[in-house]
């Protein structure tokens, strides 16, 4: 006499929520990463645009252009990879950013960089 259960397919239930779990734990972490990732990207553009802003500054009033750039990079959290002071003023400053707030940061994702240009208005380079 059957009793209406499989025994076969007992549990698969079980299988299947945790299949999904799994799924759903994998998109929001990917989630998470992405958004870390526009964030740093963000900050990048703004410590690149500060930083060329702050060496154009410098080199305006005959001081030491990639210094300055460098100090404003780092006190907006980034790092200084490029200074490059040009004639005229112009300052071309490139900036790494790491990425924050994801869990065990994948190496894959890399940092976050940024290039800015800043000079007096009528100098073209």
């Amino acid at each position: 006499m059957s009793t209406g259960r499989r025994d076969g397919e007992r549990g698969a239930g079980t299988v299947l929520v945790l299949a999904v779990a799994a799924v759903v734990v994998l998109c929001c972490t990917a989630l998470a990463t992405l958004g870390a990732a526009q964030q740093a990207r963000a900050s990048a553009r703004t410590a690149a645009d500060l930083g060329a802003l702050a060496g154009a500054s410098a080199a305006r009033w005959g001081l030491e252009p990639c210094p300055t750039a460098q100090r404003a990079v780092e006190r907006n959290g980034a790092r200084l990879v490029a200074c490059e002071a040009g004639d005229g003023g112009v300052v071309t400053v490139t900036v790494a950013r790491a990425l924050t707030g994801t869990v065990g940061h994948p190496p894959a994702v890399g940092d976050a960089e940024a290039t800015a240009r800043a000079g007096p208005a009528g100098v073209r380079e």
